[in-house]
């Protein structure tokens, strides 16, 4: 319980009815859950303005509230209720919050993560890291909340305001030192990150994506929200190889000579980055691929403030020699030795990432989230410099999405990949065949071999003949859903993970 009155601290507001002694239980923001003792922040969105159900709201008991439309509040209610006026809920909601579970970020070491492509990855790779350092961890993003080895489901990567203030207590609460976030840009924009302090900040990348209806009008739109991580940084490590990085910059009237600001980058031929300022620079160069029985990733000399150590990465492509960088940089400012760093490095494995499920037999099979054209290339190119004998890609498309989707990687699939098995990924409210139809005949279109390919709707059985009828030097690439564990058909979600069928069929092969 808490006081109104004290929810309220460091917040622009006008009360606009009733007082702010009333004692507050719980903070909402849908009017379904409502009820006495609450405070009920509305909010107005793209399809929905939750102002209009303030009657309801007090039907249910709630005498709090908090508003950003004065002319919303029910003439007959005034006087019967606290109304609060703020011009942006959205960020009250976020601070409020905070405030509620008594600012449980201050408990933690907060590690924001941002960047067009990378932030699972990144993520997972400082928590890994803090782990083997000995620090219980906690981690929100794409996959949802884990707090050691307790998982809670979220709904978005950034989830809303209220969802991380009790994610980041409940860490606090059990034990956690450090806490780490993916921050899309979304995030920012919906204003559910205001008010948060990182102690380190670490951006990316930076390409045009999520520009469109309920996401962000323009590039510009995207590249400024991203930018809100930048002054909200006490640290801020950043890619300087990255492009628009300038521009990153100038969006939040930051300079790069500043003291918080600290480089990484992949450095080739032994050149220098163009790097202005006196901070200490992380730089990884001298790569190559590794590809051995029982280890499959990435070697690089990483370079840092007095040391220079050899690295072996556990996962392939130069992308996430990038990202082990920045994850490098991030714990070796929170005093992690290049040491456990490397030790981290060698054994980090993330969900659904470039994940290799099963090596034996002379084949590899991995499980990937590539699920469209751009991502699905760039995997198959990486995959190409680990010299395989064939690489078989087994995939399919979510229905209900832009057929360009589907028939770019079809196109991928008839110019990169030795084989192809065409399957169902999340139908959703399509047909499976009809989807397969579509990558069937963008492949063809794109000159694939008629004798290189194979229809098989049902994806455990896909998954099946790709393993069962591999060559030796194979290299099965499994991809689109990553670390989902469901399959969504007619609009109903049904348990399905790629992991477990594939542990199941290695089973059957090893017997």
């Amino acid at each position: 319980m808490a006081k109104l009155k004290e929810l309220l601290c460091g917040l622009e507001y006008e009360l606009i009815s009733g007082d702010l002694s009333a004692e507050i239980s719980d903070i909402v923001y849908d009017s379904r859950k409502t009820g006495p003792e609450m405070l009920f922040v509305c909010m107005k969105g793209s399809r929905v303005d939750s102002h209009a159900y303030i009657p309801e709201a007090f039907e249910r008991g709630c005498r709090a509230f908090a508003v950003s439309e004065k002319e919303a509040v029910p003439e007959e209610l005034m006087g019967a209720a606290a109304f609060i006026y703020c011009e942006d809920t959205r960020a009250a909601l976020s601070l409020m919050s905070q405030a509620f579970f008594g600012y449980p970020a201050r408990r933690l070491s907060l590690i924001g993560i941002t960047g067009t492509k990378g932030k699972t990855t990144t993520a997972y790779m400082v928590k890994s890291i803090l782990e083997h350092a000995g620090f219980k961890t906690g981690i929100i993003g794409t996959v949802g909340c884990e707090i050691g080895d307790e998982k809670y489901p979220t709904t978005n990567t950034t989830p809303e305001s209220y969802e991380i203030q009790k994610l980041l207590y409940t860490m606090a609460e059990k034990g956690c030192t450090h806490a780490v976030m993916e921050c899309s840009s979304q995030g920012f924009k919906m204003r559910r990150l205001a008010g948060l302090r990182f102690d380190i900040g670490a951006f990316l990348n930076i390409s045009p994506d999520h520009i469109g209806p309920d996401e962000h009008e323009d590039f510009e739109e995207y590249l400024s929200c991203k930018a809100m991580l930048f002054p909200a940084s006490d640290k801020l490590i950043y890619n300087a190889c990255a492009e628009h990085i300038d521009d990153l910059f100038r969006a939040c009237g930051m300079e790069k000579s500043e003291e918080r600001a600290i480089s990484f980058g992949i450095c080739r031929d032994k050149e220098a980055l163009d790097i202005s300022g006196d901070e200490p620079c992380y730089r990884a160069s001298e790569l190559s691929y590794i590809y051995e029985d029982n280890f499959s990733g990435m070697g690089f000399l990483l370079s840092g403030p007095g040391f220079r150590k050899y690295m072996r990465l556990s996962l392939p492509g130069e992308h996430n020699v990038s990202n082990a960088l920045c994850a490098a940089a991030i714990c070796h400012e929170l005093s992690v030795s290049e040491d456990v760093i490397g030790e981290a490095l060698a054994l980090i494995r993330v969900n659904g990432r470039l994940e290799t499920v099963y090596s034996g037999g002379g084949i590899k099979v991995l499980i990937d989230y590539a699920h469209n054209e751009e991502s699905m290339q760039s995997l198959i190119r990486t995959l190409r410099n680990y010299d395989p004998g064939r690489i078989v890609v087994v995939f399919g498309c979510g229905g209900n999405r832009s057929v360009e989707r589907r028939t770019g990687m079809g196109h991928v699939a008839a110019e990169h990949a030795d084989f192809t098995v065409m399957t169902s990924d999340n139908p959703r409210r399509e047909e499976p065949e009809a989807i397969i139809d579509d990558i069937e005949n963008a492949y063809l279109k794109a000159g694939g071999r008629k004798d290189a390919y194979v229809r098989i709707c049902d994806r455990r059985e896909a998954i099946a003949f790709a393993m069962k009828n591999a060559k030796e030097g194979d290299l099965i690439a499994v991809i689109g859903k990553g670390h989902e564990e469901y399959q969504e058909i007619n609009g109903v979600r049904h348990h399905f993970s790629d992991r477990e069928e594939i542990e199941k069929i290695a089973g059957e092969l090893t017997k």
